[in-house]
């Protein structure tokens, strides 16, 4: 299996304070984990985090959108939308909604409570 992207391995390290977070090729673009649960992903060197009803009204306002790809001839969107740039500027800031990417995943897991 091919290595993750230059910028994937850049996000993992940028994560690196919240523990565990690891990055696996995945359908053409890379998938974030942490402890076996995915809670982000790259494509075209784009960073896009799971979002939920805690967490998604931060990435509105803030005027990101969500990730689509094609399939037979039709958009598919997922719970998944851009990380403001800012971001990148505080690593804290970064850590912070990746934190919270991580607990709307968890909250999405099947037989997962409130």
């Amino acid at each position: 299996m091919a290595p993750p992207t230059a910028f994937a391995e850049f996000v993992v390290e940028l994560l690196e304070p919240i523990g565990g977070v690891g990055a696996r090729r995945m359908f053409g673009g890379v998938g974030l984990f942490r402890d076996g649960v995915m809670f982000g992903l790259i494509a075209d060197d784009t960073l896009f985090l799971k979002a939920g009803d805690e967490n998604r009204p931060r990435f509105e306002a803030a005027g990101m959108g969500r990730f689509v790809y094609r399939r037979a001839g039709r958009d598919v969107a997922l719970s998944y939308y851009a990380a403001p740039p800012h971001l990148f500027d505080d690593a804290e800031e970064l850590c912070a909604w990746a934190r919270d990417a991580y607990q709307a995943a968890l909250r999405a897991r099947p037989g997962a409570r409130g």
